[in-house]
């Protein structure tokens, strides 16, 4: 009898912890996805102070130790990309939009891989171009930070020959 009684609860713990952990694995990815938008938003709400030369909206997104690659090939430092997005330097505002983005999340690290369609107004024509744009954001608290960025053009494609 006491055999049966240590094996019924031996079988209710490994039952009660087999359902915990069916439980914790069904929760990852809702929380993956959650932290995949919120990437997401992050990036899209960086490249629209950027569009905006809204240095404090910057400076809250980026991580203290945030850097950046630069079209050109320039690394800038945060302080650097601050100074650039200074208001009394803003020119036209070109339209930016995040398309094809790609985030990938391990632990409190994202990164992502996205196209950055940009619209610029030019000597009174529209011009269309794009850039390839990688992030990597980090967690910090509760909320997600930019502690780095690269953009690579990308180039026109060339008409059939």
């Amino acid at each position: 009898m006491k055999h049966n009684r240590l094996q019924n609860h031996r079988l209710s713990l490994i039952s009660t912890v087999a359902a915990f952990a069916l439980s914790a694995i069904v929760a990852l990815p809702a929380l993956a996805a959650d932290d995949q938008a919120d990437v997401l938003t992050l990036v899209r709400q960086h490249v629209a102070a950027q569009t905006n030369f809204d240095v404090p909206a910057l400076a809250a997104l980026t991580a203290d130790n945030y850097v950046e690659v630069s079209p050109m090939g320039e690394v800038d430092t945060r302080e650097k990309m601050l100074a650039f997005y200074a208001p009394e330097k803003k020119t036209a505002t070109p339209i930016i939009t995040v398309e094809e983005p790609l985030v990938r999340v391990t632990g409190g690290t994202a990164v992502l891989i996205g196209k950055l369609a940009i619209s610029v107004n030019a000597g009174g024509q529209q011009r269309q171009m794009a850039m390839r744009a990688s992030y990597v954001a980090v967690k910090d608290g509760s909320n997600w930070k930019l502690m780095s960025a690269q953009y690579t053009g990308i180039a026109p494609k060339r008409p059939a020959q």
